[in-house]
């Protein structure tokens, strides 16, 4: 972080002030992985914290939400939503070079490969089947309860998020890329009408967005809630089924190719099946467009890594790998929709 150019003595001063007992800062370390807000370990006298800052450089308009991410933690403290503990909230630029926040480090383990090799059979079912009763316990918050009541606009949420993210995709254009335009054609004409729902939701729920007991096939804490809106919240479990259709290679894994069900995994129909159980509620319909919606939002959000990596203020050197995504991703996007069966 030193890199940076941050006034360490000034930090230090601000946070002593913030969090009663956080003592001397001793390191300050960039987590690896990641392509949206730097992320550091805070080590201190006191103990270890998680900072959590805006990315340096010229942002896109609404992006890099550290504000909303703070917020939406520390109104699901105590919740049935795992979540770090929030401490402060920096919201003047000057003192480290943009606006960053404060929470708990917590000790678990984050996988990247959805396959979890690491676990067993038993364990991977186990903790598949909690990633969706999480979701759906989040789903099923009353936000105003939370004071989440304002933490979305109303009106039919697809419809503004294909807006949003249309205007997010051209904003950050490198090259035309045909499935893209094809999904993008495709998405408004097909959209639902809306049906009124709306709960607070995640917006990148995943294996890698949540950290793990250290013992146990649980998740300990949800993180990244930059994108976490008040919308659908047929939006998040479709982006969470979309591992299942994608490369089990390459920036962001997934299980294609793969059986699930010998490691214990459920298939798309059971997980969507224990949401809905969870919830209470029936099936759902428009399933192959919220699946649509999930590849293009996704391919999207590649899109604008790639165009942070060439303008040199991504967060992970990898940014340009998972930039390399969109074109992918928005044909998978198109083989769902072609896929009169979905």
């Amino acid at each position: 972080m030193n890199k940076e150019n941050i006034d360490f003595a000034r930090l230090n001063g601000y946070l002593e002030l913030a969090i009663p007992g956080i003592g001397l800062l001793q390191s300050v370390d960039k987590f690896t992985g990641g392509q949206s807000n730097p992320t550091y370990r805070v080590q201190s006298t006191g103990g270890t914290y998680v900072l959590r800052r805006k990315p340096s450089g010229k942002l896109l308009k609404s992006a890099h939400a550290v504000e909303r991410e703070f917020r939406v933690m520390q109104a699901l403290q105590g919740s049935t939503v795992p979540v770090p503990q929030t401490w402060c909230l920096c919201e003047d630029p000057e003192l480290i070079g943009s606006v960053f926040f404060v929470m708990s480090y917590e000790d678990g383990r984050i996988f990247w490969d959805p396959t979890l090799p690491e676990l067993t059979t038993p364990e991977r079912s186990a903790l598949y089947q909690h990633e969706i009763t999480v979701l759906a316990a989040l789903h099923s918050l009353d936000p105003a309860s939370i004071g989440l009541a304002d933490f979305g606009r109303p009106g039919n949420y697809f419809e503004r998020q294909i807006a949003r993210w249309t205007g997010q995709y051209r904003a950050s254009e490198t090259d035309r890329i045909d499935a893209m335009e094809s999904l993008l054609a495709w998405l408004e004409p097909h959209t639902p009408p809306d049906d009124g729902q709306s709960t607070l939701i995640h917006g990148d729920y995943r294996l890698d967005n949540l950290i793990i007991t250290p013992s146990e096939g649980r998740i300990q804490a949800v993180i990244d809630w930059e994108l976490s809106t008040l919308g659908h919240p047929f939006a998040d479990l479709a982006y969470f089924c979309m591992c299942l259709r994608m490369p089990n290679t390459g920036q962001i894994q997934g299980l294609a190719g793969i059986d699930p069900v010998p490691l214990g995994i459920p298939r798309e129909h059971e997980i969507v099946a224990q949401y809905c159980e969870s919830r209470g509620i029936g099936q759902i319909d428009h399933w192959r467009f919220y699946l649509a919606f999930s590849f293009f939002r996704l391919a999207a959000i590649c899109q604008g890594v790639m165009k942070r990596a060439l303008d040199g203020n991504a967060s992970s050197d990898k940014a340009i790998a998972v930039g390399g995504l969109t074109s992918q991703l928005a044909q998978m996007g198109m083989e769902v929709i072609n896929n009169q069966e979905e």
